[in-house]
């Protein structure tokens, strides 16, 4: 029963998957390369069709969890078909098949540690080759009061800003901004752009100043607090950067972009690997509990500290604050 069950699922997944081996003319091994990038192309699609537009990141962050969530059982099975070989020539009701276990188990709890492995094989390869992902969570539309203008001419401007913008015109992009704000100066989402534009541009302290502007008129806006940090970051103002990033953690204390940020400076730029673990961790635990793909992205930091710490011989350190945070380091 088991052996029917088997052959039904191999002729339902497609032969572009298996790999024929020079030995064997007649023998095929599951290609778990070709089924991974198969299937995280196929999220990646899902990934792309989210609409961002006036939604909270963990929102967006669900959506995309439910892309990669939808791939995860399959891959379940082909990293267990990695196991069989299939011998063409007796490929029948008695096919024999060659395998390490006779058993294929798939998990369906997400706390699983199999659930974890394939989550994460699919989420690492996306990170690195699907560019709507990075996309879709940065985005920042939450419209507030403020955050888009009634006014059809300042509108007008600002979509012609969206398209240069996506032009990779930035220059062009930031005129029609500029005319957007002078028709509808409370056009917070304008200066944003605008904003987003001259970093492009390596004009950082234009840029904060858009952000600022943003930032009166609506005091509470997600993406000139973060994208001021960032800004002052580039500028080498580390402290600076610090203080922005706790002036966003004041209005959303669980954003793990934060810590992230926080955890990034310390260490990168200011050496104290104490302050850049804690935050690490803590932006660590955030992104997994908003299933945020960037985990994965922390979690490099946190081994690179590894590192650090076994350097200096105080395993011992790094240890008690992965405790504190409630880590465990394996």
């Amino acid at each position: 029963m088991k052996k029917k069950l088997l052959l039904i699922i191999l002729f339902c997944i497609s032969q572009s998957f298996f790999s024929q081996e020079k030995e064997k003319k007649n023998t095929f091994k599951f290609n778990k390369d070709v089924f991974l990038k198969e299937l995280a192309e196929n999220a990646c699609e899902c990934i792309d069709s989210i609409d961002t537009f006036n939604k909270i990141k963990d929102s967006v962050a669900s959506e995309i969890n439910v892309c990669i969530d939808k791939q995860v059982t399959v891959y379940q099975f082909g990293l267990q078909m990695a196991d069989i070989e299939i011998d063409l020539e007796t490929l029948t009701d008695s096919t024999q098949i060659k395998q390490k276990e006779a058993n294929i188990i798939i998990a369906s709890n997400p706390d699983s540690e199999q659930y974890k492995e394939a989550y994460y094989d699919l989420e690492r390869y996306l990170l690195n080759n699907c560019v709507p992902l990075k996309s879709k969570i940065a985005a920042y539309d939450k419209l507030n009061e403020k955050s888009m203008s009634s006014n059809p001419l300042a509108l007008e401007y600002y979509n012609s800003g969206l398209d240069a913008y996506d032009e990779e015109d930035y220059k062009k992009a930031v005129s029609f901004y500029k005319k957007a704000v002078t028709v509808d100066p409370d056009f917070a989402f304008a200066y944003d752009n605008m904003g987003i534009c001259y970093r492009k541009l390596n004009q950082y302290d234009e840029a904060i100043k858009a952000y600022e502007k943003s930032l009166k008129i609506d005091p509470n806006g997600l993406l000139p607090l973060q994208n001021i940090a960032i800004a002052y970051s580039y500028k080498k103002k580390y402290k600076k950067a610090i203080k922005a990033y706790e002036r966003l953690r004041d209005i959303q204390e669980d954003n793990p972009e934060v810590f992230y940020g926080i955890g990034v400076i310390y260490f990168q730029h200011l050496n104290e690997f104490e302050k850049a673990l804690d935050n690490m961790c803590k932006a660590y635990i955030l992104y997994i509990q908003q299933k945020s793909p960037y985990r994965s992205d922390a979690e490099k930091v946190i081994q690179m500290l590894y590192t650090e710490f076994k350097n200096k011989n105080d395993l011992d350190t790094f240890n008690t604050i992965l405790e504190n945070n409630n880590i465990n380091q394996n």
